[in-house]
């Protein structure tokens, strides 16, 4: 069953989810997660078990939501001053945070989910810190690969290796950032 999106930004609605999100985040810091059930967290939170089936439909929706509050970036990119400089800092901030323990978990709660929407979630809010970077560096006049070209060229292989193999070094991750901008290394 599909993520319900909320009707209105406020009210019980908000307040369910939080409630739901909040009991979460706090069973997962003091038990596994084989430990958590829909019904020990529904009396974490203070609703009814048919409350959280009706609006994430199973335990794997409700983490793979939670997971998404916690990977939505709470800040711009940091500003270097230079796109290369820009992007290559966010990159290693990105590759140090994902390829983390609760990176990984929140990476394995998304995709693990039924239904694509939280990944693309995910993969809208990668693409809304390029596009920041991408801005950013044109308006002081820099060249700036497309943020496809950025997604896939240094994003992708970056995700890749912390899914299925280890964690990217700083060196990798320049050198990606090098090669999406024809070789030139960050400023």
């Amino acid at each position: 069953m599909a993520v319900k999106e909320n009707i209105r930004p406020g009210g019980r609605s908000a307040r369910v989810q939080a409630s739901v999100h909040e009991a979460v985040r706090d069973l997962l810091a003091k038990m596994s997660r084989a430990e958590i059930t829909v019904p020990l967290i529904a009396t974490r939170a203070g609703v009814t078990p048919s409350t959280i089936y009706r609006r994430w439909g199973d335990l794997q929706e409700l983490l793979a939501d939670v997971a998404v509050e916690r990977l939505r970036p709470d800040m711009e990119p940091v500003d270097t001053g230079s796109g290369p400089g820009d992007l290559e800092a966010w990159a290693e901030q990105y590759a140090e945070e994902m390829s983390s323990g609760p990176g990984r978990e929140y990476i394995r709660d998304v995709l693990a989910a039924q239904t694509g929407d939280n990944a693309n979630k995910c993969c809208n809010f990668t693409r809304q810190q390029i596009e920041a970077i991408a801005i950013r560096a044109k308006e002081r006049g820099e060249p700036f690969p497309d943020v496809d070209a950025v997604m896939d060229r240094v994003v992708a292989p970056i995700m890749y290796r912390i899914l299925f193999g280890d964690v990217p070094t700083s060196a990798r991750v320049s050198e990606l950032v090098g090669q999406v901008f024809g070789g030139r290394k960050a400023a």
